[in-house]
């Protein structure tokens, strides 16, 4: 008896064992890719409405610039609004990850990410689903707040679905690799101004490729951002300027490589563990 409680009483002094899990760690998923959505739900005003007002005005001053204008016998409203949608999806994909990252990294509070047993990979999901929710989530409200100005039929389902949740998690990705290399406010601003915004806007949201002069066409060919715009925009009016193989083809490779890249990050601790 004396030995059983001396067992006891060892096994009530020593600390806990960490929780063992085997395969993928769906609760601790869970909770990082909620914790992803939540924290942009709490500022709906500046994460959801806003990249609407400026979508509006965008419509309003392309819109009324252009009058009666059409392209490949479409509007000019509709035309430009699946690329106003995507914009807006790709924008705010990116903001969420880069934000959430470079946030605890600048509070250090990045050992949050550290200690709760999720593996890499579980990361980079949560993380780079996370990103993908809110693009895709403000891409849907954009959608509802252009129609009264465009009319936006649906040509073809698969290529919005498709070039919709791939611009979304590749950005996603994007903004999880920014984040994890900025080390304050500047080297995002750099990104963002110096890589994210000028392929955007060399993308064809607001015009056709083919009218850009050289080398602005060239580029915007090999602009990986062109494809998903212009797959997302075939969608809705069934037309495309570039190869949709090459498009979906692309979408994929990237949300592979640059998932790929993120989870070497997190493997390695690149600029995580200090």
């Amino acid at each position: 008896m004396g030995r059983m409680k001396d067992t006891v009483d060892a096994h009530a002094g020593a600390p806990p064992s960490p929780r063992e899990y085997r395969g993928f760690n769906w609760e601790g998923f869970k909770t990082l890719y909620l914790r992803e959505v939540r924290r942009f739900l709490k500022v709906g005003a500046q994460t959801l409405a806003a990249p609407v007002v400026t979508a509006l005005l965008y419509m309003m001053v392309f819109v009324v610039a252009r009058g009666t204008a059409q392209v490949h016998g479409a509007p000019y409203g509709a035309f430009v609004a699946p690329g106003l949608i995507m914009m807006q999806i790709m924008n705010n994909a990116f903001a969420n990850s880069s934000s959430s990252l470079l946030q605890a990294k600048v509070n250090g509070l990045m050992g949050d990410f550290l200690t709760p047993p999720l593996t890499p990979f579980e990361q980079v999901a949560a993380f780079g689903l996370g990103a993908a929710t809110r693009g895709l989530l403000v891409g849907a409200v954009t959608w509802l707040a252009v129609l009264p100005f465009a009319r936006l039929g649906v040509s073809h389902l698969w290529p919005i679905a498709y070039f919709g949740v791939g611009a979304a998690l590749v950005l996603g990705f994007l903004g999880v690799m920014a984040g994890l290399w900025a080390e304050k406010f500047d080297h995002m601003a750099a990104v963002t101004n110096f890589v994210v915004m000028p392929m955007t806007f060399l993308s064809g949201t607001f015009y056709l490729v083919e009218r850009l002069p050289e080398p602005f066409r060239s580029f915007s060919r090999v602009n990986p951002f062109f494809y998903l715009i212009d797959g997302f925009r075939y969608g809705y009016l069934g037309h495309a300027e570039g190869s949709l193989a090459i498009g979906a083809l692309m979408t994929a490779a990237l949300c592979l490589a640059l998932g790929a890249i993120c989870y070497a990050m997190f493997k390695t601790g690149y600029k995580i563990k200090t």
